[in-house]
């Protein structure tokens, strides 16, 4: 028996001095006494200011309607697509655009509206474009509003891999809000270490949680990982008159 007590005792001097105290009897402290015991005070968060409607002052400000100087054309030289009021159109044919920044675990925020679908438009052909993440993984941009297509390449799937939890697109001509929480794929090598985690809140709704990406999102064929660093973020030329509006990151 005195072998276990002094064992104990010894136990009780390796924890440090503020889970010694918790572990102490507590019978003659006073309630807030005891409350002390459990709180921690450093590191103090730093301040972030949220405007209504605008990015966090923390915030890596990628489209604010004035310009497309963080923006570069994925063929090459300066992205040309339309620039109108506060926001971007895609313009047919230009090709993708890419962020001159490369970027790993970032939350991105982007607005986009679809327009008006012409009578023959329906599936995959209303009014497609995409988030690309590292230039490699798809968030899907479509008018999914009362338009049936295959559920895993609807709006704010994971194309082709991951269905979203709901359908929450509004109509054609309302803009749209996805809020995107990625988790880069790690390597250690060519070896994948640990895959890609994506977070989409779609109008507010979350329609992925936390899913597994497993791999590039292809039109063709099964996914796959091939090792690679930080990259930027892409916005896809589809041939459609996809518009774009208030587009911020911010680095994790």
């Amino acid at each position: 028996m005195r072998n276990n007590r002094l064992a104990t005792v010894a136990g009780l001097a390796l924890l440090t001095p503020a889970l010694a105290a918790c572990a102490a009897p507590q019978e003659n402290l006073e309630p807030w006494q005891q409350a002390q015991k459990t709180e921690v005070w450093e590191p103090v968060p730093e301040a972030v200011e949220t405007p209504v409607g605008k990015a966090p002052s923390d915030a890596v400000v990628l489209f604010d309607g004035t310009d497309l100087s963080a923006w570069e054309s994925v063929k090459g030289g300066e992205a040309a697509w339309t620039l109108g009021g506060d926001t971007v159109t895609v313009k047919p044919g230009t090709g993708n655009i890419r962020t001159k920044q490369s970027f790993c675990d970032v939350q991105l925020h982007v607005e986009w509206r679809a327009p008006q679908p012409e009578e023959d438009m329906d599936g995959q052909k209303r009014n497609n474009s995409g988030v690309f993440f590292q230039e490699r993984y798809e968030i899907q941009v479509l008018d999914s509003y009362q338009n049936k297509t295959y559920p895993n390449g609807q709006a704010a799937s994971v194309y082709k891999q991951t269905i979203p939890l709901v359908n929450a697109t509004r109509p054609p001509s309302e803009w749209q809000e996805y809020d995107i929480i990625f988790t880069a794929p790690k390597f250690d090598g060519e070896a994948l270490e640990s895959p890609g985690y994506v977070t989409v809140i779609h109008n507010g709704v979350v329609v992925q949680n936390h899913v597994e990406i497993q791999g590039t999102t292809e039109w063709i064929g099964a996914p796959k990982y091939k090792a690679h660093g930080c990259a930027p973020i892409q916005l896809q030329d589809h041939d459609n008159l996809v518009s774009f509006r208030n587009i911020w990151l911010r680095e994790l």
